[in-house]
């Protein structure tokens, strides 16, 4: 929703603004985009995260009754609780967002009002999917700080993940541009982290792509992800020690974002199958069953062995699957998720987010 009520006489918004932000399948090329390569990703319309700011006397963040919960009936309600959801909601992402925002705004110059505000927020992104769930209310947040303080003509489309992926590196969430990317232009996406763009724009080339020429795609997911994330990845560091197989791999990564993007243009779906089943292949290499977890794994292979095409949406807790064969197909995936106790659901891309003013700070 995009909303910017303003009053007459002082230019600041007399509403409430609200904006959704969309969870994101990591398609192709992932995890190259933390080591300068390139990758293709989308939104998708099944989850999202939403974040609300209503002007007020002072400034106000509000926790969610559910994910911000504080009051427990027990100690062993609160231990239970913390097991499976963790310590944190998502106070801590709006306060975060609205901090780096400040700073940007004072370290270029863009004056802001001082006017004050509640924020809010909601989710229905499942935890610990790879989908993206925390960046997606920090992305909802920046779009409502943007119109409340009127500077989004001011701040360019191709900045705007580097303040949510910033926001998120204020609270240790190590991640990358990718999914930052997807969810503030929306839609689907191809992004190329080359060193030189990076270096030289502070930021990658995201190019949109008309989202109707990806196939119909199904997402698998687990109710309770528990093993994802366990055990620590040592990827990055042999990549910054010069080892040969992971700089090798993570170029083979990228390139499939290239041969991704053109089996999209021409719709050459066998090519987009095989190159799917390559990038999990590629990243199972790298880091190492332990590392992708038992769960994880079995997502991959339990859409493999239908004969349809898998591989993680994120760096784990959900895989996207392409059944080729159509409903019979997916019909034999279903009964095969339903054994294992994954949730199947197809995936309903979202469209693209960008309004007129966005669209004019694009380089």
């Amino acid at each position: 929703m995009d909303q910017d009520p303003r009053s007459s006489v002082s230019g600041k918004p007399a509403a409430a603004i609200e904006h959704r932000a969309y969870a994101r399948i990591g398609f192709l090329g992932n995890p190259s985009d933390v080591y300068f390569g390139r990758t293709i990703s989308f939104t998708i319309a099944n989850f999202w995260a939403s974040v609300k700011l209503e002007p007020s006397d002072h400034l106000l963040i509000k926790p969610h009754p559910f994910h911000d919960l504080v009051q427990f009936h027990s100690i062993h309600h609160l231990v239970s609780r913390l097991q499976s959801e963790g310590y944190y909601g998502g106070v801590r992402l709006l306060m975060a967002i609205c901090k780096v925002f400040r700073n940007y705004c004072k370290e270029n110059g863009i004056v802001i009002h001082e006017g004050n505000f509640s924020l809010s927020y909601d989710t229905n992104i499942p935890r610990q999917t790879g989908l993206s769930g925390s960046s997606a209310i920090v992305c909802a947040a920046l779009s409502c700080l943007l119109d409340f303080y009127n500077v989004r003509h001011l701040i360019k489309v191709e900045v705007r993940p580097n303040l949510v992926l910033n926001a998120e590196k204020e609270l240790g969430i190590v991640a990358g541009l990718q999914d930052r990317v997807a969810q503030v232009y929306g839609g689907l996406v191809h992004m190329d982290f080359s060193k030189d763009h990076m270096e030289n724009l502070g930021h990658g080339i995201y190019t949109p792509m008309d989202t109707s020429l990806l196939p119909p795609l199904h997402l698998i997911y687990a109710e309770n992800p528990s093993d994802s994330g366990k055990v620590h990845s040592t990827v990055r560091q042999r990549w910054l020690n010069g080892d040969e197989l992971i700089i090798s791999s993570m170029v083979e990564v990228a390139n499939i974002a290239e041969e991704g993007r053109t089996a999209l243009l021409g719709k050459d779906y066998s090519k987009l199958f095989e190159l799917m089943n390559r990038n999990f292949d590629l990243r199972r290499r790298m880091f190492g069953d332990e590392c992708l977890g038992e769960v994880n794994i079995e997502m991959v292979e339990v859409a493999r062995r239908v004969g349809a095409a898998s591989k993680f949406t994120g760096s784990g807790g959900a895989v996207v699957v392409f059944c080729p064969e159509g409903p019979s197909q997916v019909k034999l995936l279903e009964n095969e998720c339903k054994k294992s106790g994954f949730i199947l659901q197809p995936v309903k891309i979202s469209p693209p987010c960008l309004n007129d003013v966005d669209r004019q700070t694009l380089s």
